[in-house]
């Protein structure tokens, strides 16, 4: 009989991943239904899909680290060919990307593999708990965390999300960078740092720093962007700083806020990514500067988009401020155990927050509020259908379930059992009474808002400032105009100038310093045979002296 037990393992952790591996491959199937672009594939997409899937459940659920590798690998294959689905011209180049970052980065999980096989006995996980106390085990952490963070989308392996977001269908960008990924690089970052390694105070700060830095870079760059998909794909990496850090601090309450974070993020990016897919969809285009007004017009989606930018912001009663509340107990615990620095990452956390939710306040002007652009006018857009948004309302719903009674069910059912230690909390507050106010004041808005639609309407001249915006276009107020200023403060605008430019962006970098080697050996074998003799001798001359030193 086969050991099942030396290649597979089955624990709360991984039932709690491989169950929402599987509902987000099921929302994902029914709105691909009605999404266009997979029914132009002859079903090639769905089997893709399927695929993803599986090998996914085959991460989840594999014990051995060789075993682990293959199905981790075989998923970068799939994110490929899912990326190739995309109708846009960068698309094949936002795929090689996207599979030369991930791929690099699984072959530095195969040089950590390596060298566990040195440090440890085995390669199960379940039998090895190595201590960070020398080089090469410190080394082996580290290539491991960076399969992680690619898969996962933290800096500096990020750069292949925006460009996914934006270049693949919306339902790939739904499926992967926002779900799927998520799930597992979060998952074996929490394996890494709790089964296979015994953390260390300066690992800790290691991630931590990695987390903050993560957090406030993405979120800045997310606050400017004109293309809705791409906006949401830096988010998606903005997010993955909050799951770093919570894992960074080492202690429960902050671990459990990282897994809990990875959960909710995966429903409310999930849920933003396919209403970006409705808005383009029912609009042509994802460009902000096109857009607005879809409100009225696309009801189910606007509803669902507010719910999920709400709990990404993390505003109460919603999950996503459930989990950063935890993590923030988590960073505020370190300062009680001697941190010197905890204040740095508080604040990081928070102030994205505050970015997050002025940067999707931009978002819901631009796309749902305000008078619809030029490109729009004497144009009717009608919401999708029900394959479509059904997904969406549903994702909306498990925002506020989760939220409200978030002890109750994810973190009694999912997290907390999924953890070998008990998680006590330092702080306490009621989702519940905030839940009632939050629906209060919006009763009480709803009433001013009727009573202001049933009062009388006085009809007069237009004046100075009250222009209509069919007769003066230039009066209309573009949410893409909002923190424009900050792109052109001082020192920033430099850094976003870079940005732009793709300085910091280590794929680019290293594709442009490959093509300057690439030239100048094209331009040394230009086909003269004295030139190539010469080149000989020399080579002769350097082995030579070598060989004399020895």
């Amino acid at each position: 009989m086969i050991p099942w037990d030396i290649y597979f393992r089955i624990d709360p952790l991984s039932l709690f991943i491989g169950a929402f591996v599987l509902l987000f491959f099921i929302l994902t199937v029914v709105y691909s239904e009605g999404y266009r672009h997979e029914k132009k594939h002859d079903g090639r997409y769905y089997v893709y899909v399927i695929l993803t899937f599986l090998a996914s459940w085959g991460a989840v659920f594999a014990n051995h680290l060789i075993l682990f590798l293959v199905f981790w690998g075989f998923l970068g294959l799939m994110l490929y060919l899912l990326i190739g689905f995309g109708e846009k011209p960068n698309t094949p180049a936002t795929a090689k990307k996207a599979l030369i970052i991930v791929g690099g980065a699984d072959a530095l999980m195969i040089l950590g593999v390596a060298l566990m096989r040195n440090l440890a006995p085995s390669l199960r996980m379940d039998e090895t708990h190595l201590t960070l106390t020398s080089r090469s085990a410190v080394l082996a952490f580290l290539c491991l965390a960076s399969g992680a963070f690619a898969k996962a989308g933290a800096m500096p392996f990020h750069s292949w999300i925006p460009d996914t977001a934006e270049d693949a269908p919306a339902s790939v960008a739904a499926y992967l960078p926002a779900a799927l990924d998520k799930l597992l690089g979060i998952y074996f970052l929490v394996r890494i740092s709790l089964d296979l390694f015994q953390m260390t105070p300066a690992m800790n700060t290691f991630l931590l720093a990695i987390g903050s830095f993560t957090i406030v870079a993405a979120v800045m760059m997310a606050l400017v962007q004109h293309d809705l998909k791409r906006l949401l794909g830096y988010h998606a990496v903005s997010q993955v700083g909050y799951m770093v850090l919570g894992i960074g601090t080492g202690n429960p309450v902050g671990i459990a806020g990282g897994l809990f974070h990875m959960l909710n993020n995966t429903i409310y990016k999930t849920c933003l990514f396919q209403g970006a897919g409705a808005v383009e969809e029912a609009a042509g285009t994802t460009d902000l500067d096109r857009l607005g007004g879809l409100g009225r017009s696309m009801p189910a989606t606007f509803a669902s988009v507010l719910i999920a930018s709400l709990a990404i912001s993390g505003v109460p009663p919603l999950n996503g401020f459930a989990s950063k509340w935890m993590i923030y107990q988590g960073v505020i615990e370190l300062g009680r155990t001697g941190s010197r620095l905890w204040p740095v990452w508080l604040v990081a956390a928070m102030f994205g927050s505050a970015l997050t939710l002025a940067s999707f306040m931009k978002v819901i002007h631009a796309v749902f509020l305000g008078q619809p652009s030029r490109d729009r006018e004497g144009k009717t857009v009608k919401e999708v259908g029900s394959a479509m948004w059904v997904p969406m309302v549903f994702l909306a719903a498990l925002c506020i379930l989760f939220g409200v009674l978030a002890v109750r069910l994810p973190l009694t059912l999912f997290v907390f059992p999924s953890l070998p230690f008990s998680v006590p909390f330092a702080g306490v507050w009621s989702p519940g009474l905030a839940a009632a106010l939050l629906a209060t004041a919006l009763g009480v808005g709803f009433v001013i808002f009727w009573l202001g639609r049933s009062a009388k309407v006085r009809e007069t001249e237009s004046f100075v400032g009250g222009e209509t915006v069919s007769e003066n276009p230039d009066m209309r107020v573009s949410g893409t105009e909002f923190y424009l200023t900050i792109q052109e403060l001082g020192r920033l605008k430099g850094i976003y100038n870079l940005a732009l430019q793709k300085r910091f962006d280590p794929y680019d970098i290293s594709r442009r310093c490959t093509s300057r080697v690439t030239v100048a050996l094209q331009e040394l074998h230009h086909g003269v045979l004295l030139t190539y003799l010469a080149w000989c001798l020399l080579g002769a001359c350097v082995l030579f002296y070598v060989l004399l030193l020895r």
